[in-house]
């Protein structure tokens, strides 16, 4: 999403990034009740743990913290009363590690959208009312449907239930109701897999409110498996077994973790080599890139060290570069612009991983080959000023990414 993002605003385009957080339903409730039972747990008080609770140790962490904090005493308050303390505490410790390591792995938000708060303001209700005016939703078994079924979803879909419970989905769409309302004129949403069954109902939903369900859009992103000397990493949401972001980058550095979830189609599972990562050789796809950037800027400097004029400057002698390699490559860095375009008409990102091997294999083949500073004087002038744009690409395409171009390696 967030190369996506940047792709965008190099095509020209006006975007805003937006975290749209849960913390609203059922989930939320399972949070703070989780977070109950690990605090009366602490306090040896024996606890009957949520069936669909949270498992992860960092779950028994914010009870600590609640503990050291406030002691024993919330330890006989009935749960019920205790709760939005224990949702809001721990929802917020989780949404500040989040934030922390989105800043660290290079990802910026403009806005931080609170699904809680399209509760607080109204605006769910609003929009459901707004629908039932338009005749797309309609009351059956005490509950309040929305008309899918003409937008090409499979079925009907509830916006409150029998119980006066408004869903997830009506939520959903006072969200995007909103973003219509501030202007924006498309939508692009960065899901789960496992959010395929979701995007008929949303576009019937954008059909409702009376916009073009071509201006939603749903990048559903595969299932990422991290291997380590050869062998799956196991998780297990449910048992609370995972490694975090934060772990991987601590262990192979955000370049390469930004290169390694980019390297693959959204639409393809991702086997994420743990091992290849840190490797510091040409194996390793994103230090082949960033070992081009470095390679080129070591030849630049040398070649000032010893005097020769700055290649960017003036015109060089073009017509001496007749190497088959060397227009290849000046071909093959044209098609830069081209590629970010295609990009953006596709909202795909990966393309930009592949160009960015293929060139920088092009150019170690060429220049392990070939000197760059030679003894004809025009010849050097023309290769260090090809060189010196081919690292502009190579530098281009890595700040896509959000990835360092090092000068040294």
């Amino acid at each position: 999403g967030d190369v996506l993002a940047r792709i965008l605003q190099k095509s020209g385009k006006e975007i805003s990034r937006e975290y749209y957080v849960n913390d609203a339903g059922l989930q939320m409730e399972n949070l703070g009740r989780s977070t109950i039972a690990r605090y009366m747990e602490i306090l040896g008080r024996k606890a009957e743990f949520p069936e669909n609770g949270y498992h992860g140790d960092y779950i028994k962490e914010i009870a600590q913290e609640i503990v050291d904090k406030d002691g024993d005493k919330f330890l006989d308050g009935p749960d019920d009363e205790i709760l939005p303390y224990f949702t809001g505490y721990a929802s917020g410790k989780i949404m500040e590690s989040i934030r922390e390591d989105l800043k660290r792995f290079r990802v910026k938000f403009d806005n931080w959208i609170s699904e809680k708060s399209f509760h607080e303001s109204g605006s769910v209700e609003r929009t459901i009312d707004r629908l039932k005016q338009a005749g797309t939703a309609y009351e059956k078994d005490s509950a309040m449907w929305l008309d899918t079924k003409r937008g090409a979803d499979e079925k009907d879909r509830v916006l409150v239930r029998s119980n006066g419970m408004t869903t997830y989905f009506a939520a959903d769409i006072a969200y995007h109701d909103d973003k219509y309302k501030r202007g924006f004129t498309k939508h692009i949403n960065v899901w789960g897999a496992d959010h395929h069954g979701y995007v008929p109902r949303m576009k019937a939903a954008v059909m409702a409110l009376g916009k073009n369900p071509e201006s939603f859009n749903a990048i559903l992103i595969q299932l990422v498996h991290l291997k380590r000397g050869g062998k799956t990493v196991a998780m297990s949401t449910r048992s609370g077994t995972f490694t975090t972001l934060s772990e991987v980058l601590d262990e192979v550095g955000v370049d390469a973790a930004r290169f390694f979830f980019l390297m693959r189609s959204h639409e393809s599972q991702l086997e994420f080599d743990l091992d290849l990562a840190k490797k510091q050789s040409s194996e390793n796809p994103v230090y082949y890139v960033q070992y081009a950037h470095a390679r080129i800027s070591n030849i630049l400097k040398t070649a000032r060290d010893r005097g020769i004029a700055d290649v960017l400057e003036g015109n060089p002698p073009w017509e001496r570069l007749k190497l088959d390699e060397e227009i290849k490559l000046m071909k093959k860095a044209l098609a830069f612009p081209n590629l970010v375009e295609d990009c953006a008409g596709t909202l795909s990102t990966h393309p930009v991983t592949h160009y960015l091997v293929e060139l920088a294999g092009m150019f170690h083949r060429y220049y392990n080959v070939h000197r760059v500073v030679t003894d004809d004087e025009g010849l050097t002038q023309a290769r260090l000023a090809f060189v010196a744009r081919l690292r502009t690409v190579v530098q281009n395409g890595l700040r896509l990414l959000g990835i360092n171009a090092p000068d040294r390696m």
